[in-house]
């Protein structure tokens, strides 16, 4: 008898010991961040990029791989301009699309839309070392910031058959240390253009807000 309680005892020492590891496995893994997921460039901002506009994020971000942005909605970004439209709104709250950069970087494209008033248009005034091209309704690019207005009537914008809404594309690069050179302020306007050409299918724009299948990449007199 004395043998089985000695064997009994060490079985359940065994499982006690066993449970405790597994316990403090699982602890230890709580506390552990989970490693960023990479992702190619053509995923990033929910999709949008075409094949060109993908090689253009590469160029400017220096990587092949990305961080993914689980914030980055096509849907969400037309859902909200369609709800701003609706409620009247002229100069809407910006609504962003999607981010993208490097895992372990601080540098960061941010891609964002909004309803805009006439009176933001540069009217051919140079803005912010911005840099104009002939692109929708008004096109501005520089080494930090892009800017894509267009006009779109749509179904889903109760009035616009009448009165365009107004729909401004945003792409801004933190942290940027890039020369304000053609070939830079091109790529921004390429990932600009393939976004929001993205966006305003969605909306269901006629003509597609006057945008070409590719960017017009045309700089304009200053």
């Amino acid at each position: 008898m004395g043998l089985r309680n000695v064997s009994v005892r060490r079985v359940l020492q065994g499982a006690v010991l066993g449970l405790a590891v597994c316990l403090l496995a699982t602890a230890c893994g709580r506390g552990e961040e989970p490693e960023p997921e990479r992702v190619m460039a053509e995923q990033q901002c929910d999709g949008t990029l075409s094949p060109g506009a993908a090689r253009a994020l590469e160029t400017v971000m220096h990587t092949k791989r990305f961080s993914h942005d689980p914030r980055g909605g096509l849907e969400r970004t037309a859902e909200a301009l369609v709800a701003d439209h609706g409620k009247g709104e002229r100069r809407s709250p910006t609504r962003r699309l999607c981010r993208a950069n490097p895992a372990g970087s601080s540098d960061r494209i941010t891609v964002a839309f909004h309803l805009y008033r006439d009176t933001e248009l540069a009217r051919g005034d140079r803005v912010a070392s911005l840099h104009p091209y002939a692109m929708g309704v008004e096109a501005l690019s520089g080494p930090k910031r892009a800017l894509l207005y267009v006009r779109c009537a749509s179904p889903r914008l109760k009035g616009s058959d009448k009165h365009p809404a107004r729909v401004m594309g945003q792409l801004d690069f933190i942290r940027s240390d890039l020369s304000d050179t053609a070939p830079i302020r091109e790529a921004h306007l390429t990932i600009l253009h393939s976004a929001t050409l993205a966006v305003v299918r969605k909306l269901g724009c006629e003509d597609d807000a006057g945008l070409a299948e590719k960017p017009v990449l045309k700089p304009l007199p200053e």
